[in-house]
């Protein structure tokens, strides 16, 4: 039997998460699976919490896109989010996870960096890369349900004055200068700017039909 590693750990994970969801996991569980005891896995991993960041971290840091920094940024914007549906699809249980958890790591940090960093070189004000942001993952995460049928089954309520701390600000600049907007957390605000930048998109291509047909 393969030593025990934490990556051997967070892939078990992963499996059951993506088998049974991840109301299943727990570090018995997870141990069993492994054969091994429960208390070895404290080695290496404190507890359960740490261990769904883990598998979120992971999911994320498989994220693969090229960055053209001279493509227009509506382009670079789709292939960000093509590349994070695409490791949606892979693993559609553990993406659930990744929404639902408050990442500090660098694997969980760079990708939301790069989308930030685009939309502000793109002229977007702080708020409204925030908001965009967050639009875009509710479209991904809500075509993956209908898609592939999963449902969120592990959605833990996140602290009123949660937000991202202790970020290292030359590694994620933009992280670091939004934190207090990721801080607050309006979802009815959410939902209402979605909806808005949606039907203007809608409005705009409606637009872009007519003029086709002259």
């Amino acid at each position: 039997m393969p030593p025990l590693t934490r990556a051997r750990i967070v892939s078990a994970a992963i499996d059951l998460i993506e088998r049974e969801g991840a109301d299943a996991i727990s570090m018995r569980r997870i141990a069993a699976g492994l054969g091994v005891g429960v208390m070895s896995l404290y080695n290496h991993i404190p507890n359960k919490a740490a261990l769904l960041d883990a598998v979120a971290e992971s999911v994320l840091s498989q994220l693969a896109f090229t960055d053209d920094p001279d493509a227009h940024w509506t382009e670079r914007v789709r292939i960000q989010a093509r590349a994070f549906r695409q490791i949606a699809h892979h693993y559609p249980r553990s993406t659930m996870v990744v929404v639902s958890r408050q990442l500090q790591s660098t694997a969980g940090l760079l990708p939301v960096e790069r989308a930030l960093a685009t939309l502000r070189e793109a002229g977007f004000e702080a708020k409204d890369a925030v908001h965009i942001l967050r639009t875009f993952i509710a479209f991904i995460v809500g075509s993956l349900l209908r898609e592939v049928g999963v449902t969120p089954t592990f959605a833990p309520t996140l602290r009123p004055d949660a937000r991202v701390v202790d970020v290292d600000p030359v590694l994620f600049p933009e992280v670091d200068a939004m934190s207090g907007f990721f801080a607050a957390y309006d979802h009815e605000e959410t939902f209402e700017y979605g909806l808005d930048l949606l039907i203007k998109s809608i409005a705009v291509r409606l637009e872009e039909c007519r003029s086709a047909r002259g």
